[in-house]
């Protein structure tokens, strides 16, 4: 893939004024490292956010602040959710020679024939994965076949995966990442079943109570009338 380059030039304005960058199509920043001190920068907004909505949380991107280029990730998006525009970036720059920690996204890939065969609900335990590695061979996202997945119970887990030998995955070997559980089926309401054939067998007692009743009436009419 090729490497995205985002410009940026270094920002003085800050506090409230910024607001003022904000309306004319300035997106603000800050990037900072652990040789790096924390610097607030200032991007064009339409061209950073073509880059940013196609990068990962793992993604390595260059940032080129006043023409000197860092390798960065980005480490914090603040979002206008009403207006759908970004307005705050965080970059975290990174050394090539220096292994560092990320999560990485885990991405469900193929058809379960247990969803298909036994109406299995595929459950994910772990939606991403901690990982350590150099910064150029950190994955922007783990992709997880789930056509192995085959009978009611079956899963995957971390020891499953296999990134190569230059990322190390920091999780539980034994953790489970997805299992292909049974779905739930509802049980008939049986207490309600009960109670109205115990009704049903209430009423057929009370009637032929009646008829007794109205038979017995009728008998001693009967007698009265042979008086």
């Amino acid at each position: 893939m090729e490497k995205q380059v985002i410009t940026a030039e270094k920002r003085t304005v800050t506090g409230k004024q910024v607001g003022q960058l904000r309306r004319q199509g300035k997106l603000p920043g800050v990037i900072y490292g652990r040789h790096l001190e924390a610097t607030p920068i200032l991007m064009d907004l339409k061209a950073t956010t073509r880059i940013l909505d196609s990068l990962t949380a793992s993604s390595l991107v260059n940032l080129n602040v006043d023409g000197t280029e860092h390798s960065v990730l980005v480490r914090e998006k603040q979002r206008d959710y009403l207006k759908d525009t970004y307005l705050h970036v965080d970059f975290l720059a990174v050394s090539l020679t220096e292994t560092l920690t990320a999560h990485v996204g885990v991405e469900l890939v193929g058809e379960s024939p247990a969803v298909k065969d036994f109406n299995c609900i595929i459950v994910r335990e772990k939606d991403q994965l901690e990982v350590e590695c150099l910064p150029q061979d950190l994955p922007q996202r783990i992709t997880l076949d789930i056509s192995t997945l085959v009978m009611v119970g079956d899963s995957l887990s971390v020891a499953d995966v296999d990134l190569g030998d230059k990322v190390t995955i920091l999780d539980n070997p034994a953790d489970k990442i997805v299992i292909a559980t049974a779905a739930r089926i509802e049980e008939e309401p049986v207490v309600e079943e009960e109670a109205i054939e115990g009704e049903g067998e209430v009423e057929a007692e009370v009637i032929e109570k009646g008829k007794k009743e109205e038979e017995g009436e009728e008998e001693e009419a009967a007698e009265e009338e042979k008086k």
